[in-house]
């Protein structure tokens, strides 16, 4: 098997000359969602879905509930994305104001709603945490994915799980686990870091609660004494394409941060692609 077949990325607003050069090296049909940034407004993330669109590929635009000032707010929002052909695909997430900014607490809310199939969307992809989230509890973030799968299952969407990244294939395959114990058998992207320097990465593995400590950043490939260069997945995709079986796991595929730029992680999949990961297969 290969993780990498029908792979995603993310990308941001600001980045589309990145987008347009790396057109080249991704497979057309590839997903490419587009981040809700607090610095980046409706314009610029129309621009971008817009882009990924032209290219050939398939925009996924993000919502952050906790964002979203009004109903009204949600509804222009989604009324854009389809007066512009890009609302089919989303990914909603709740966001990271501690006080949500309008009436929507969590992306369950947006999704209850019953706003989403009026305005064009048919798959929603929603967030998955193999190593917790740093403000909510576990127990809350499973009761959270049940309830939004079945929220999904009722109003007739697709749906799918990206979870946040990490560098440790132990709770992922074991979060996975879990997921269809439960009886969730939605697609899976994980999420994997592209490449970036060592400093970047660990920086966002802070910021987002990832366990970082000396000995799951040296399974990775990572030391915490020595913080120059850059570092890619390899041995994190080879240990999960090792360990993840279909019959057993489901549909299990990858999600790629990218944390060094969208055609620095588009020639990197290029090449890892072509060459692999020792002991990868």
């Amino acid at each position: 098997m290969t993780l990498l077949q029908d792979h995603s990325l993310e990308m941001t607003g600001k980045d589309v000359p990145e987008l347009e050069e790396a057109v080249p090296l991704i497979p057309a049909g590839t997903r490419v969602n587009v981040t809700f940034l607090s610095s980046e407004d409706l314009p610029t993330r129309l621009t971008a879905a817009a882009a990924v669109k032209a290219s050939g590929l398939v925009p996924v635009p993000h919502i952050a509930a906790r964002r979203l000032t009004s109903e009204g707010d949600l509804r222009r929002f989604l009324e854009a994305l389809r007066d512009a052909g890009v609302s089919e695909h989303i990914f909603v997430i709740g966001g990271d104001p501690a006080e949500p900014m309008g009436p929507y607490t969590s992306a369950l809310d947006v999704i209850r709603s019953g706003l989403l199939p009026g305005y064009g969307v048919r798959h929603v992809s929603v967030a998955g945490y193999p190593e917790g989230h740093p403000d909510i509890s576990d127990g809350d973030l499973w009761s959270a994915l049940r309830d939004k799968t079945a929220a999904l299952a009722q109003q007739g969407l697709g749906g799918s799980i990206i979870t946040q990244f990490g560098f440790d294939d132990d709770p992922i395959v074991s979060w996975i686990e879990r997921v269809r114990g439960l009886g969730i058998d939605l697609p899976i992207r994980i999420g994997v870091p592209g490449p970036a320097g060592i400093k970047r990465l660990l920086g966002f593995a802070r910021r987002f609660g990832i366990a970082s400590s000396a000995g799951i950043v040296k399974k990775y490939g990572l030391s915490l004494t020595n913080l120059v260069g850059t570092a890619g997945p390899d041995r994190l995709i080879g240990a999960l394409e090792r360990r993840i079986d279909p019959a057993r796991h489901g549909d299990v595929l990858l999600h790629f941060y990218t944390f060094g730029g969208v055609a620095a992680t588009a020639r990197w999949i290029r090449q890892f692609d072509t060459v692999g990961a020792p002991g990868a297969r």
